[in-house]
């Protein structure tokens, strides 16, 4: 079955093999930025202070969520570069008993008699398919040819793209010097929106209802927000 993740097309102008970590990015943008939103509203922090939790979450979180994502798709390319080197020397040192491999994996899908000399005898006659095959049946690998240092960058922009929607409307207030009421209840439907969007297109990526990855992501944010609202309104009343 192809990987939805590799196809080679677009959703809305994103292509498919990255929006997997433009949703990953997004959401952890979203939520952890609309909790520090959240529990500085139930805390009663001043304005200033919630930008500066919000802009040191969106930069400090965002370029630690982007290296991790970059190491470990870095970890995913040098591990199959290993065991594809692995398998190329096999089946230069070793042929008859990777012959026999091929052989025993196509028998084991149903191929008999001449149909399986056949595939075997097409599949050996050149190295590369041969070593790609086997990658594939005997491994479980395939390879992941998006660079990693484009997926860690995608996943840096999805989190403060997105992270930065909770507090726009803080960072309008700052800028125009308007009152302060409101601002939350602002916060609250900018974030719906934008959890809505990255619902849709998580759902391309799953292949799910769009009903349903907008429902999950606006319930998820809400809870985090929930949380977060509450424990600052405790915190302040203790503290």
């Amino acid at each position: 079955m192809e990987d939805t993740y590799h196809r080679r097309s677009s959703f809305f102008g994103f292509k498919k093999e990255y929006i997997a970590e433009f949703v990953y990015g997004g959401i952890d943008g979203t939520v952890t930025t609309f909790a520090i939103v959240a529990g500085s509203a139930g805390a009663e922090l001043a304005l200033p202070i919630v930008l500066i939790l919000g802009f040191a979450n969106l930069i400090a979180d965002g370029f630690a969520m982007s290296v991790g994502s970059y190491f470990s798709a870095k970890a995913e390319h040098d591990s199959f570069e290993k065991h594809k080197a692995v398998e190329e020397w096999e089946v230069e040192n070793l042929r008859e008993k990777e012959v026999e491999e091929i052989r025993e994996i196509y028998e084991a899908k149903g191929f008999t008699g001449d149909l399986l000399r056949q595939v075997v005898d097409v599949i050996t006659s050149d190295e590369e398919v041969w070593v790609d095959t086997m990658m594939k049946e005997e491994l479980e690998m395939i390879k992941d040819n998006r660079p990693p240092w484009k997926r860690g960058l995608v996943t840096f922009l999805a989190f403060n793209v997105m992270g930065f929607i909770p507090l726009a409307a803080y960072v309008m207030s700052g800028i125009t010097r308007a009152g302060g009421a409101g601002l939350f209840t602002t916060s609250c439907l900018f974030t719906a929106v934008a959890l809505i969007l990255i619902g849709l297109l998580k759902s391309a990526v799953t292949e799910q209802n769009p009903w349903r990855g907008m429902a999950e992501t606006v319930l998820l944010g809400g809870a985090a927000a929930t949380i977060a609202y509450f424990v600052g309104d405790i915190l302040e009343k203790l503290l």
